[in-house]
């Protein structure tokens, strides 16, 4: 079955969890779970558990709901059903439900396609209204600073009106970067390589201080069909962020290991597993607000005191059009990590 079934007696011991209930949830199947509390054998999901529970308590069960497992980065539709006797008595449930987290991408991408469509048409007239505008502040700008040398004052107030003025011109320009189409230049890529020069480049980008970072790559990991360029931006950005979440001191560690995504026959004709790269970039700076991880891929959306909320959303569109996925996971205190899936052999992206 391509759905996953889990049922349960009335007394919460497991009667049945098939194979494809085990993969969704990432659990290993034991000869002894079968009678035990279906509590214990979930009880690394206890969003699982919470719905199983109240199978017994509530009136009108859901019918194809949704739930989100955020630690496995999965989004699943489910059914929950009660089983009764001949007499009518409610003797156990049942859980019937399925991965939909590649249906939820897809449907995430078209929102992102049309989104971008609009965006494109407003961000043309916005560039050429306002960059004229802004090259004229910086030009007498700079003009005025020569005329008044002797003036301290008016030397830092016109620092700050370039300064001003650059900024302005770099959101326009990142705004005209986030809707233009993404070409990729595909070719046998080494993510060694990719790795080794996003860490030199995001040291121009935003000071490193004492930050410590280590790059650990699997042994024979393999070449992937990618645009460099387009990928070194992505990490760039990412570990440039780091940077400045760390604030001068900590570290950063960059993995790199094979995978492997199971695709669903129904959505795109094909059987098996799909293999991958996994790239992990971990801080152990503060984290994220809990509710931003949510928000960080929406254009516009920032945590930073100057930032223009386009880098990490240009970062996913570059994803996105090598047929990968990015996820964030973040623990307030503790840190945060982009996962970065990308597949050994593109096909051709919605964005070519």
């Amino acid at each position: 079955m391509r759905n996953g079934v889990i049922a349960f007696h009335r007394d919460g011991t497991l009667e049945m969890m098939n194979d494809e209930a085990y993969r969704i949830f990432a659990l290993t199947r034991s000869a002894s779970d079968i009678g035990k509390p279906f509590s214990d054998v979930l009880r690394d999901r206890p969003a699982v558990i919470r719905l199983l529970a109240g199978v017994f308590e509530l009136s009108h069960l859901p019918n194809r709901a949704e739930l989100r497992l955020k630690d496995l980065n999965r989004v699943i539709g489910y059914t929950l059903s009660q089983v009764k006797d001949d007499a009518g008595s409610t003797v156990g449930g049942v859980m019937f439900f399925k991965d939909l987290t590649q249906v939820e991408q897809l449907e995430e991408r078209e929102r992102l396609r049309d989104r971008l469509a609009s965006l494109g048409e407003m961000a043309a007239g916005i560039a050429h209204e306002l960059k004229n505008p802004l090259a004229g502040i910086e030009v007498m700008a700079g003009l005025l600073r020569r005329q008044r040398p002797d003036s301290p004052d008016a030397q830092s107030l016109v620092a700050d009106i370039i300064s001003e003025a650059k900024l302005a011109n770099a959101i326009v320009v990142e705004m005209l970067e986030f809707v233009r189409p993404v070409r990729l230049q595909m070719e046998k890529t080494s993510l060694a390589d990719v790795l080794q020069q996003s860490i030199t480049m995001a040291e121009s980008k935003a000071p490193r201080g004492d930050v410590a970072a280590s790059v650990r790559l699997e042994a024979g990991l393999p070449q992937i069909e990618a645009d460099e360029h387009q990928l070194v931006q992505v990490f760039t950005n990412l570990v440039a962020n780091a940077f400045e979440a760390l604030d001068g001191k900590g570290r950063i560690e960059i993995s790199a290991a094979t995978g492997a995504i199971d695709e669903d026959p129904a959505l795109t004709g094909q059987s098996g597993p799909t293999p991958t790269v996994v790239v992990d970039v971990t801080d152990n700076g503060p984290g994220l607000p809990v509710d931003a991880t949510d928000k960080i891929f929406d254009p516009f959306f920032t945590t930073k005191v100057k930032g223009s909320g386009l880098g990490l959303p240009i970062v996913r569109k570059i994803v996105d059009a090598h047929d990968g996925r990015i996820d964030v996971n973040s623990t307030p205190g503790s840190g945060t990590r982009f996962r970065v899936t990308l597949p050994v052999t593109s096909a051709s992206g919605w964005f070519k």
